[in-house]
């Protein structure tokens, strides 16, 4: 067997930390072959809840789950680690205008990246999955100077994989032959789903759906899913969110498929004439623990419209956090 690797989650006791955990104890996130240690990271009102956790957890006695780390110091929970799945994030409240939810994030996610600059493994591979996702990975990245900026990422995957699931139920063709699916930009309702270079079971996926579909209900249907869920259950999405971050950290360490790609916030190089230090989902394909961006890829006017938009917000956005970059 390898030796242990140790992954943090914070906000574990969530809703999402709470779905996340399981599957990565399971193996499902680095494979059945590779033995885990959990540091499981909450706020002190929810170490009682997080302790209930940690219960559940040894009581499935996976045989992959080493040890379990539980605790509200940010310093112990990312001492050492290998992988981080940042969840746990300041919600939005009725009248927060979005400059006041980045601002009262910031002042999570700040603290977060120097605590995983000084004490993570030098390694690490930091995914932020808490809203808003791109901007508190981009604060985080900013205040872990000894770390290289490429090592945190946003998820945009369960945006890339709720526009997967809406093509292929239009098209009746199972998930697993739809392929070079894109999601640009940010993880709001600017983002965009671009099926523009997709196949469909080896076919041009625009060659097989109206463009009145594409736009006018594909696309919102995407950019909007997360209220959908919450209109349907009376909460917003977790067992998705936390699939979508173990295929994202499953991805990047192991690889993705073929030719294929996936949809990562990373921070900016200039690529497609994106500003260069913002946090902007792009084309990947992943190696060996890496991940560059799809290059070459034809870009038409309405693809150049809506990519320039959500840039356009992170600028905004990135613009409104400044003082804690």
């Amino acid at each position: 067997m390898k030796s242990a690797v140790r992954i943090a989650i914070t906000g574990a006791a969530g809703n999402i930390g709470y779905a996340a955990a399981f599957r990565v104890a399971a193996g499902n996130m680095l494979g059945t072959d590779q033995p885990i240690i959990l540091q499981l990271i909450e706020i002190p009102p929810a170490l009682g809840a997080l302790e209930g956790v940690k219960m559940e957890l040894c009581d499935c006695a996976f045989p992959l789950l080493e040890d379990i780390i539980c605790t509200a110091d940010a310093n112990v929970g990312f001492k050492d680690v290998d992988y981080v799945l940042s969840i746990g994030s300041k919600p939005r409240t009725k009248g927060m205008e979005r400059a006041d939810l980045l601002s009262e994030n910031g002042k999570i996610f700040g603290p977060q990246g120097k605590a995983i600059n000084d004490n993570a493994s030098r390694d690490v591979k930091v995914l932020v999955v808490g809203n808003p996702a791109n901007t508190n990975a981009l604060i985080a990245a900013n205040n872990a100077p000894d770390l290289d900026m490429r090592q945190f990422t946003s998820m945009m995957r369960l945006d890339h994989n709720r526009a997967i699931s809406q093509l292929s139920s239009k098209t009746n063709t199972p998930v697993t032959k739809i392929k070079q699916m894109i999601v640009w930009g940010n993880h709001s309702l600017s983002q965009y789903p671009d099926i523009s270079h997709c196949k469909v079971d080896g076919k041009d996926a625009k060659s097989l759906v109206d463009d009145s579909w594409y736009k006018e209900e594909f696309m919102p249907r995407v950019q909007k899913r997360g209220a959908e869920v919450i209109n349907a259950r009376g909460a917003s999405s977790a067992a998705s969110a936390a699939s979508a971050a173990i295929d994202h950290m499953r991805s990047w360490v192991i690889g993705t498929d073929g030719d294929d790609w996936v949809s990562m916030g990373i921070i900016s190089k200039g690529d497609y004439g994106i500003a260069e230090g913002l946090m902007y989902s792009f084309p990947v394909r992943c190696k060996n623990g890496n991940y560059e961006v799809v290059q070459g890829l034809s870009i038409d006017d309405f693809s150049q419209k809506m990519m320039k938009a959500t840039e356009n917000e992170l600028l905004e956005e990135r613009e409104a956090v400044k003082d804690l970059l």
